[in-house]
């Protein structure tokens, strides 16, 4: 089962020092429309491929559009051995809800 952290408590945890990465798993389209800059992008259907990128040993957490895909890529990351694996509950859609009212909606 993949843990769940919403916005709020991601940028809690990054404003207080943890070293956390954010992976957008979204597609280059949805970049133009709404993006986090502090993101590290790798779309979803690249990860498999792009898994040389990521440090098993960080903390990651999984942003998408709404929180389906993310939670896809989590539990696949887990299967592949990476432990500490987050899905960002709401995904883009409850950043700009909860953080950040400036992100367009899509």
């Amino acid at each position: 089962m993949v843990q769940e952290m919403t916005p709020r408590e991601f940028v809690a945890r990054r404003d207080e020092g943890e070293q956390l990465v954010l992976l957008d798993v979204r597609e280059d389209w949805e970049l133009a429309i709404s993006r986090l800059e502090e993101a590290l992008h790798i779309p979803m259907g690249d990860v498999p491929e792009r898994l040389d990128e990521l440090d098993p040993g960080q903390e990651i957490v999984v942003l998408c559009r709404s929180g389906g895909r993310s939670g896809q890529v989590a539990r696949f990351l887990q299967h592949h051995g990476y432990k500490r694996v987050w899905n960002l509950a709401g995904g883009i859609l409850a950043w700009g809800q909860q953080l950040d009212p400036s992100l367009t909606p899509y």
